[in-house]
């Protein structure tokens, strides 16, 4: 594992007791940053805070909802600034990992219910979260947002539409945010994995899972470590040119 200086950092990862962000949240650790996980599974919140680690403070909350989010931002802040000896020391990263697949269905049978709620929580929770983010990072002028789209925001899976249009307005919203913040100090970026195993991949039919690494060229699934090692260098001082951006990790199923 490269080492990559991420010493003296503090970052919230949404959906980072498991999964992709859990990797993200140890890989921050062990580059050096103090990491603040937000997560809405109430009993594993309850297990991370039950370990006392000192660079890693969990916090349940829910991304779908606006005043939630509010709350977990000022519990960082007053969190960060229990832990630090540096003054005026803040959020200096957000990532926005927090998602689902929702139902294998075609759009003709899609129920709207079902549809709504894959937007509220891809889309509408990183848009509540960017934007509570963007807001402190750009009055330090300086920040990393990173968000976790996917392949499929720009491929559009079949029998995955909902999960498709998420990812794919996650992607137009970095590319906007980046844009807006490009002269701020504060990067906006997104990754898009092609499929990765974790445990949304229960969310999905074995057809659909076989559907999707039919689709990659080095014929296996991502790593969600290698997920994390791309996101952890976007934090990075290293990073500091990209913004607006978006990082392929598809194992070459990528088309443009």
């Amino acid at each position: 594992m490269n080492q990559l200086d991420l010493k003296g950092r503090y970052i919230a990862v949404t959906g980072g007791a498991s999964g992709i962000g859990e990797a993200i949240v140890n890989r921050l650790i062990a580059s050096g940053a103090s990491v603040i996980v937000w997560d809405t599974n109430q009993s594993l919140v309850e297990k991370l805070s039950a370990l006392h680690e000192p660079h890693r403070y969990a916090i349940k909350m829910d991304v779908t909802d606006p005043q939630s989010v509010q709350s977990a931002m000022q519990a960082s802040l007053q969190w960060i600034a229990s832990q630090s000896a540096v003054h005026g020391s803040g959020l200096d990263g957000m990532i926005c990992s927090a998602g689902i697949t929702g139902p294998n269905h075609t759009v003709i049978d899609y129920r709207y219910d079902d549809w709504k709620h894959v937007f509220d929580v891809n889309l509408h929770g990183v848009f509540l979260c960017n934007q509570v983010a963007a807001q402190h990072m750009k009055s330090r002028a300086k920040g990393r947002i990173v968000n976790i789209a996917s392949i499929a925001g720009k491929e559009g899976n079949p029998n995955a539409s909902a999960y498709s249009a998420s990812k794919a307005a996650v992607i137009g919203l970095t590319k906007s945010l980046g844009k807006e913040l490009a002269s701020s100090g504060v990067t906006v970026n997104c990754v898009t994995p092609a499929a990765v195993k974790t445990p949304m991949f229960s969310q999905m039919s074995e057809t659909h899972i076989q559907f999707m690494l039919s689709k990659i060229p080095m014929n296996r699934f991502g790593l969600v470590e290698e997920i994390a090692a791309m996101v952890c260098w976007l934090c990075t001082d290293d990073a500091s040119f990209s913004t607006g951006a978006v990082f392929d990790l598809s194992g070459g199923r990528a088309t443009y």
